[in-house]
């Protein structure tokens, strides 16, 4: 929500400086984006009349003025504007004047003639102007009078992020109210009067049955002069709220929206067959909107129809074959109040939305469609005359306002400060809030603009943001502290954080909502938990991984020249069940990209490979030792990626980017990643204490051939099997194929570390040990290496 200073404090001016006033919206819940000013510095510009104009004798593109500019003499200035006349008013730089960009303006010849200053355009000012030349004025403007002053240039602009709950603030009377209540500063009221027919003229109007429009008034004018222009004080009340101007009728109904809060649309009477419906749309019929797009209606959309067709669809859009024209001389102004579940979303599966679906489907006051209405007949008539016809109301079921009670106790203990009973029931006056007071706190009702009002809480946040938030105390809580236990077999979730920092990976927070593509891709997941409202079309579905948000963040480094990558992210995934229902464990997942270290100068550059990234994942692990299976998985290289069990079960997985995505997601290379179940990073087990051996190891190694398709890990649990007690460590350091071996065969060498803690080792004990540690391997297919 856009608007101007200047406009908001016609209404409502509190003693506050601009940055004031911006803090108290942003602390009253009403968030000030930012706050621009209406145009960019300037000075010594007044208003002038130009008296004469020759042609300049040395140039077929020059004039030589005389311009008024208020002084008692007439200043000489030459000019090159196509537009340049007698008679017009423009702006006016005098000697000393500087322009934006710090342009100053002084006298000086032009083709051997003396120009005494400049007249401006718009564009050179910095203001918003249509107009090819210089910027004309009405004739009425005061000549000599400061530019700025005419124009309201020292103005800012408000932008307010609006929170879905209060669309009573989507308008400069909702603002208004909101900082009188706040500042406690007099509110202008808006002098709305009935106003008289002057012809009998009228359109019947109807709501069918079941269909959720609450109430509909709609007035007939005749006669209207639909081309006469628009003032240029509502003009640039529209321009500074971010609305381009169109024609008269169109820029009322905008500044109706704007200024009420309510959406209004004006219909072109010739072209209403018959009276007017509000209905649901049938099936196959087709609407082409004032954007020109043809949509094919649906059941689920409410429209406005005559007796033949629809001519808008309800709460979203007018259509473009009843709009009204310059040439359109009877019209007819509807205002209406739609249900906002009947609006909410209807927009967005349509691919496009207006500002009145913006405030239908946040909630508009459903007791504001007459005041609205009477409000823009009033501006048509003086803007473009006409003669207006009665209002035609039609009221169905409006929503109903419960009572809501508020406890002066409870108000105390959410709060932390004590508040008498009169100052509560001030706070409620000035928001406008109807109440009754008992022993033990209010029994409030809440307005007609107030859809949020639903709970005590409700209450208790409306007296906290008028008392002002910055008036709460921020007293230290106390209270008796006690240190919690922590289980020895349980990892926090932030030492989980810190390790994986410690090996130089970076977190991440990436949303949960995604695109479908993604998790076809990286999950093979064609049946994602989809989003019945999204809020963008490319973030539909929830995640069941949490690869593509790490690849998507690869990406995006990538494109800002960041080459190593190292980052990891932990949170929730979801999958749906068989019978619908949605489970969201918890995972973490990292990408590495890029060299192995930093760029220095003790190592040469090295990728990351699958091994870097499996390192991580057992510093993750440890002290628990994880198995290691060669498995299929759609984000990762067939050859390259394996599931990691704990205690036989799968607890998450491994390997490097699929090459079919490295190319489709614009990737130099292929990164590698993990994803594991956090539970399995945190459950670290107990410690167990063992003494230290004061005996001599003994170290055999073993180097065994095996097919190919046998792994390590294989043989591994194979021998470990069968070890007995004092094998302290059973270790693979080296893999060899070539000369002496087989094709289709590998050579695995084991390192046998033997050491009791007891006594010293035999002979025979060591022997009979590796013995049964080869047989097991045999059995499991490996012959020892000649």
């Amino acid at each position: 929500m856009q608007f101007s200073e200047q406009w908001l404090r016609s209404r409502v001016n509190p003693s506050l400086s601009t940055d004031q006033l911006s803090y108290l919206l942003t602390m009253a819940g009403l968030e000030v984006e930012e706050v621009n000013a209406a145009a960019p510095a300037f000075s010594g510009v007044v208003i002038g009349e130009v008296k004469e104009c020759e042609k300049h004798e040395n140039a077929d593109r020059l004039r030589v003025t005389k311009v008024d500019v208020g002084t008692g003499e007439l200043v000489q200035i030459v000019c090159g504007a196509p537009n340049v006349a007698v008679g017009v008013k423009v702006p006016c730089a005098l000697p000393g004047a500087i322009l934006p960009g710090d342009f100053r303006i002084k006298p000086t010849k032009m083709r051997g003639v003396e120009s005494g200053g400049m007249l401006c355009s718009g564009k050179e000012l910095g203001v918003p102007d249509e107009v090819d030349g210089l910027m004309l004025l009405p004739a009425d403007a005061p000549v000599g009078h400061n530019i700025r002053d005419y124009l309201g240039l020292d103005d800012s602009l408000f932008t307010l992020k609006i929170t879905p709950n209060r669309a009573d603030c989507l308008s400069i009377r909702g603002i208004a109210r909101e900082v009188a209540a706040l500042t406690g500063s007099p509110l202008t009221a808006w002098d709305i009067a009935a106003v008289a027919p002057q012809t009998d003229s009228k359109l019947a109007v109807g709501i069918a049955d079941g269909t959720p429009c609450g109430r509909y008034v709609g007035r007939v004018l005749k006669n209207v002069n639909a081309a006469a222009p628009t003032p240029d004080w509502m003009k640039r009340r529209l321009e500074r709220s971010g609305l381009r101007s169109i024609s008269a009728i169109v820029d009322i109904t905008n500044y109706i929206l704007l200024e009420q809060g309510q959406p209004m649309h004006a219909f072109d009477l010739d072209k209403i067959d018959g009276g007017i419906t509000v209905r649901m749309a049938e099936a196959g019929e087709k609407l082409v909107c004032l954007n020109e797009k043809e949509i094919e209606l649906t059941p689920e959309l409410m429209v406005i129809a005559d007796a033949a067709k629809p001519l808008a669809i309800a709460g979203i859009m007018g259509g473009l074959d009843s709009g009204v024209t310059t040439a359109s001389r009877d019209i007819f102004l509807e205002s209406a109040f739609f249900q906002p579940e009947a609006i909410a979303g209807k927009a967005r599966a349509l691919g496009f939305g207006s500002d009145s679906s913006y405030r239908y489907e946040r909630g508009v006051d459903f007791a504001l469609q007459t005041e609205a209405i009477e409000r823009a007949t009033a501006l048509v008539l003086e803007i473009c005359g006409g003669e207006p016809g009665p209002l035609t109301e039609t009221v169905s079921a409006l929503p109903a306002r419960a009572s809501v009670a508020v406890r002066t106790a409870r108000v105390a203990k959410v709060l932390g400060i004590t508040l008498g009973a009169d100052e509560i029931a001030t706070i409620f006056t000035r928001l406008g809030l109807s109440f009754e007071q008992n022993a033990d706190g209010f029994v409030v009702s809440a307005p007609s603009f107030r859809f949020d009002i639903a709970i005590e809480e409700d209450l208790i946040e409306e007296i906290a943001r008028v008392y002002g938030y910055d008036n709460i105390p921020a007293n230290a809580p106390v209270a008796a502290q006690t240190m919690l236990p922590q289980p020895e077999g349980l990892r926090v979730r932030s030492e989980v954080r810190r390790l994986l920092a410690g090996r130089d990976f970076q977190e991440i927070v990436s949303y949960a909502f995604v695109e479908e593509k993604w998790e076809r891709d990286f999950a093979g997941n064609t049946n994602p938990v989809r989003l019945i409202n999204p809020i963008a079309s490319q973030m539909s579905v929830m995640r069941s991984s949490l690869i593509g948000g790490l690849v998507d963040t690869l990406a995006a480094n990538l494109n800002r020249k960041h080459s190593r990558v190292r980052v990891f992210e932990i949170a929730r995934v979801f999958h749906k069940q068989a019978d619908g229902s949605v489970q969201q464990p918890e995972v973490v997942a990292g990408l590495a990209h890029g060299s192995r270290v930093d760029e220095q100068w003790g190592s040469k550059a090295e990728r990351v490979d699958f091994y870097d990234i499996k390192a991580d994942v057992e510093a993750l692990l440890y002290p628990r030792v994880a198995e290691y299976r060669k498995a299929a998985h759609p984000a990762f290289h067939p050859g390259r990626c394996a599931e990691v069990l704990l205690d036989g079960a799968v607890v998450g997985v491994l390997g490097e980017l699929h090459p079919q995505w490295v190319q489709a997601y614009g990737l130099s290379n292929a990164p590698v990643l993990f994803e594991l179940a956090v539970e399995a990073a945190e459950q670290v087990g107990r410690v167990k204490l063992a003494p230290v051996s004061k005996f001599q190891p003994v170290r055999r190694d073993l180097a065994l051939v095996v097919a190919e398709e046998v792994s390590a890990a294989t043989l591994q649990q194979a021998m470990l099997a069968v070890a007995p007690e004092f094998v302290r460590e059973l270790a693979l350091f080296d893999l060899y194929r070539g000369k002496g071996v087989d094709e289709g065969k590998k050579s695995l060498a084991f390192r046998i570390v033997l050491q009791a803690a007891d006594r010293t080792l035999v002979d025979d004990e060591v022997e009979q040990a590796v013995a049964a540690m080869l047989a097991a391997a045999e059995a499991a297919g490996a012959v020892l290496r000649a």
